[in-house]
């Protein structure tokens, strides 16, 4: 049975083991494509590619079916994530990244239709995977085996579900002071991905800072691809709401996180697991015939 609310995920002993797996799995997969991962590279970004591909393989509301540059500038705004203006940025830079590619590049123009690209497709499926594996974790489930193995017949169909789940949760779309510091810059996803990663588990059971092995500001704007003038920013602007700091000198000590700056990272995963468990259950429940009728990933 799927998890129904975020408290029976938080119960779960095993849930800290599950999001220090999360944000280290998802900092590697940001090392290993971080070109392909430009399009998650901040909250809205992130929501509007979760838009893209389920509107691609089914169309939202009464938005024109087909992922083109004039209905992506309609979707952006009738889902509350962008004006017409920031959606069309973000759709030229998808097609100039390789994120998405023209269906028929005969035929070139605002209602051109296009369709996400087999990497962008293959590292939406290692998100995915990720998840499941975070989720079986949890409960020694197979979520992870049955996806990895059918992820192009199930991406279709569970998709459509988990974006529109994503937008309508409050969790998702406003998630906590500390979380939004870094979720609305570029890259500053990773850079919490990393705080978590290098906590140090030993001390973790105890209450308030959780240590880390992160030392300093310029390290982490090198492993996320910003600046370190815009990553020393963010950093001082949490520090001054008691978000993080530093156990000693610095620079020259490693820095700590607080306890709640943790719980917002973990409540934000525990809502998409809860998310991603009811979808994947859902899109099971359609039968394997579905499956194999959907709109194939390749």
């Amino acid at each position: 049975m799927p998890y129904h609310n975020v408290s029976d995920i938080l119960a779960r002993e095993s849930f800290p083991s599950a999001v220090f797996f999360l944000a280290s799995g998802m900092f590697e997969a940001h090392k290993l494509a971080p070109r392909s991962a430009a399009p998650f590279a901040t909250q809205q970004r992130w929501l509007l590619s979760h838009a893209a591909v389920a509107h691609f393989f089914r169309p939202i509301g009464a938005v024109k079916p087909g992922l083109s540059r004039q209905s992506f500038g309609v979707l952006g705004p009738f889902l509350g994530l962008s004006s017409r203006n920031t959606a069309h940025t973000f759709f030229d830079e998808a097609m100039q990244y390789g994120v998405i590619e023209l269906v028929d590049d005969r035929v070139v123009g605002h209602g051109s239709l296009a369709k996400p690209s087999f990497e962008s497709l293959s590292l939406l499926a290692l998100w995915y995977n990720l998840h499941f594996q975070a989720l079986d974790l949890l409960d020694d489930g197979q979520r992870y085996a049955q996806f990895s193995t059918q992820w192009e017949s199930l991406l279709p169909l569970i998709q459509p579900i988990v974006a529109e789940s994503l937008f309508l949760s409050p969790a998702v779309r406003a998630p906590g002071s500390l979380y939004r510091i870094f979720g609305w810059i570029d890259s500053g996803g990773w850079v919490m991905d990393r705080l978590i990663a290098g906590v140090d588990r030993k001390t973790f059971s105890g209450q308030g800072r959780c240590f880390t092995d992160v030392r300093s500001i310029a390290y982490l704007a090198r492993s996320t691809g910003l600046s370190s003038a815009h990553t020393s920013r963010k950093i001082s602007q949490a520090q001054s709401i008691g978000g993080l700091g530093w156990i000693g000198r610095p620079g020259h000590s490693p820095m700590w996180i607080s306890r709640d700056f943790y719980e917002e990272y973990a409540q934000f995963q525990a809502q998409k697991l809860v998310i991603l468990d009811g979808a994947f259950a859902k899109a099971l429940s359609g039968g394997v015939s579905a499956a194999q009728g959907a709109h194939h990933c390749g």
